[in-house]
């Protein structure tokens, strides 16, 4: 232990007085150092111009240090001497401020924990992941907790960052960037750089998320397909990826980025989707327009435009002028998958199974369209009513003995 060290543990148990000055140093030249017998390395030194101070001293690695409490004139003796035993007792036991700040130096900073954290956790992001979040930490993760080091960061900056996100870019991007910092933290603490159930986004609520999901109803489904089967013929293969978006289920990059090695017969075996690896089991439809493709090799894409060497890559443009035409303002082209299992579900689909079709990981995600199958639920809780009313008889239904045919009140008893 140092000097340094014993001045750093005087100075935080001061710190624990309440509104405490440590006054003028008195100058001059010492007269005498009185000893407490009470406690031993406690002392009182008295100066030539008649001002004292409260000192300790301790034997440190074979070396005697003298510090300074405070002026004797502003610290009670009762006050110096309580925390002289303190300090004493932190000394003996070997605890060392000195040794603690350079292991606090040895633990990153926000800035060089976030790179590490890139470069660990981008190997395993897909490429949009990839192109998505560094977008977000050039706009608002870079230097968002300029010189501070990763384990000094608390609830507070993090909630002051997110808000100001929330803000600037919206409460999406606000959500994502929490996101993103939320695992941040989670890989400090499993690297040791902070301590564990410390993350301080754990108990900030994200934003409330605006439900986007719009389901096109069989008028609109109908309008739709008369508007492409007149693009067809100039649009042929812009065309056939609504049909499949719509037919499938399946997300746009999914479909747009197939490849002939993924068609296998009667389903599409995805190799890598966003969930992972999965199927996509085709209808009659669905499997008669891949058919009419000119088939190619197995690495090459399914949606080959001849006329400009190059797949379909986006198909934005023909989706807006689709729309318009077929009066469906605000319909954006993840909304075809939505309606694919709004009708599943009309059909009396499990939602395990609306899932298995829709390639979700998670069943919580398929939850959004439990609602969805309430008619079939009303109409088979009509046929029981109607079972059980004819098994109770004529003579003994609850019209006849509430008459509710003729507009009598209902009063319990």
């Amino acid at each position: 232990m140092t000097r340094v060290s014993l001045a750093r543990i005087i100075a935080d148990e001061l710190a624990t007085l309440r509104r405490f000055d440590p006054g003028a140093r008195p100058g001059g030249r010492p007269r005498r150092v009185v000893w407490s017998e009470k406690q031993p390395g406690f002392g009182v030194r008295y100066y030539a111009s008649g001002r004292s101070t409260y000192v300790v001293q301790s034997l440190m690695n074979g070396v005697t240090r003298t510090i300074t409490l405070g002026n004797a004139n502003v610290l009670s003796k009762a006050q110096a001497l309580s925390v002289a035993r303190r300090i004493l007792l932190r000394a003996q036991v070997g605890e060392d401020p000195a040794t603690k700040r350079k292991e606090v130096r040895k633990v990153s900073t926000y800035d060089d924990f976030l790179t590490l954290y890139w470069k660990q956790a981008a190997a395993k992001w897909k490429p949009s992941t990839h192109k998505t979040h560094n977008y977000y930490r050039r706009r608002h993760l870079d230097h968002a907790f300029f010189g501070m080091f990763i384990d000094e960061i608390e609830q507070s900056h993090v909630l002051t960052w997110f808000n100001k996100v929330s803000v600037n870019a919206g409460p999406g991007a606000g959500n994502r960037c929490f996101e993103i910092l939320r695992s941040m933290f989670n890989h400090a603490e499993r690297w040791g750089l902070r301590p564990e159930g410390s993350n301080p986004c754990a108990y900030i609520r994200p934003n409330k998320r605006r439900k986007c999901e719009r389901f096109l109803s069989n008028q609109e489904i109908a309008r739709l397909g008369e508007v492409l089967n007149r693009r067809i013929h100039s649009h042929p293969l812009h065309a056939m990826i609504i049909y499949l978006l719509l037919l499938t289920g399946c997300r746009s990059s999914e479909i747009t980025d197939l490849t002939w090695s993924e068609v296998k017969g009667g389903r599409l075996l995805l190799h890598d989707s966003k969930t992972g690896p999965r199927t996509v089991w085709l209808g009659d439809e669905a499997r008669t327009l891949l058919a009419s493709l000119e088939r190619r090799g197995g690495s090459d894409p399914v949606f080959w435009n001849k006329l400009t060497r190059r797949p379909v890559g986006s198909i934005d443009v023909f989706w807006k002028s689709v729309k318009a035409e077929a009066n469906l303002p605000g319909v954006r082209i993840h909304d075809l998958r939505h309606s694919f299992a709004s009708h599943a579900a009309a059909r009396s689909e499990t939602l395990p199974m609306i899932g298995k079709l829709l390639g979700h990981a998670r069943l919580q995600t398929t939850s959004r369209y439990a609602h969805l199958d309430d008619g079939p639920v009303l109409d088979a809780a009509e046929r029981i009513g109607e079972l059980i009313a004819d098994a109770m008889g004529e003579d003994h239904s609850l019209k006849y003995n509430t008459r509710c045919d003729i507009g009598a009140l209902i009063h319990d008893r």
